[in-house]
């Protein structure tokens, strides 16, 4: 089914906690994402493991709590326990992005959504909606959002088609670099694009490793006019990053 997607500011925590705990005396199911393990002195986000403290205080029902810090058998208990319904509320980091399946979870609330990828977003509220009955997912923001932040809330709030979010994912992000190793920005092409020149890009790059399989000192007559070209366009440092793989 449609999950129904809402934004709201971190100013309205007590009306979500409220609606939580309403919705898990019914019977309901629902996960608490938290963008970090445990509380630091440098930042001001909340912890999973403060964030069970707080909600333990107005949720009078076992909570959950699951993050990358703790061991197999621990993550493995309490997911068990979440899916078997000891717990209703469970508070989590992201290791639940992928490879859990409760089909009766329906209530998803991310905290500090403004703080993950828009995909891995899309991961994250794919945690609920997998039964038949109506589910939602919050997120939760702190603003003020600049204009990317919005964007990806907004993106997320009106679709659920995962090529159509990968897409917009892409351009808010940049393609990141083909020769070097930054995954996201924009990639310092002068005239292409991989949205719109994708299929020639790599048509450009097996003809490299064509190149270098056969010629990976570029000593060829054919290398030095690609060593000659690297260069004219201040890319000759690639080499060494194609060398790498």
């Amino acid at each position: 089914k449609p999950i129904q997607t809402v934004t709201v500011p971190t100013e309205r925590v007590p009306d979500v906690i409220e609606r939580l705990r309403s919705a898990i005396s019914e019977g309901k199911k629902a996960y608490w994402i938290c963008p970090l393990v445990e509380e630091t002195e440098e930042s001001e986000l909340m912890s999973a493991e403060e964030r069970q403290s707080v909600l333990a205080q107005f949720i009078k029902a076992p909570i959950g709590l699951v993050h990358g810090r703790m061991s197999g058998a621990e993550k493995d208990a309490a997911m068990l326990a979440f899916k078997s319904g000891e717990t209703r509320l469970l508070v989590a980091t992201t290791v639940v992005e992928v490879g859990v399946d409760v089909p009766d979870a329906t209530i998803m609330v991310i905290e500090h959504a403004e703080r993950f990828g828009l995909a891995q977003l899309h991961q994250l509220r794919g945690r609920v909606g997998r039964g038949d009955e109506a589910s939602s997912c919050i997120l939760l923001y702190k603003g003020p959002l600049g204009e990317t932040g919005k964007a990806r809330l907004s993106i997320l709030r009106d679709s659920e088609d995962g090529f159509l979010i990968a897409e917009e994912d892409l351009k808010l992000r940049g393609e990141g670099e083909l020769l070097g190793t930054r995954q996201s920005g924009t990639p310092g092409f002068k005239i292409a694009s991989l949205e719109h020149h994708g299929d020639l890009l790599e048509i450009a790059r097996k003809d490299a490793a064509y190149l270098l399989e056969r010629d990976p000192e570029l000593t060829s007559e054919r290398g030095e006019a690609v060593r000659t070209l690297l260069y004219l366009h201040r890319r000759d440092e690639a080499i060494r990053f194609l060398h790498a793989g």
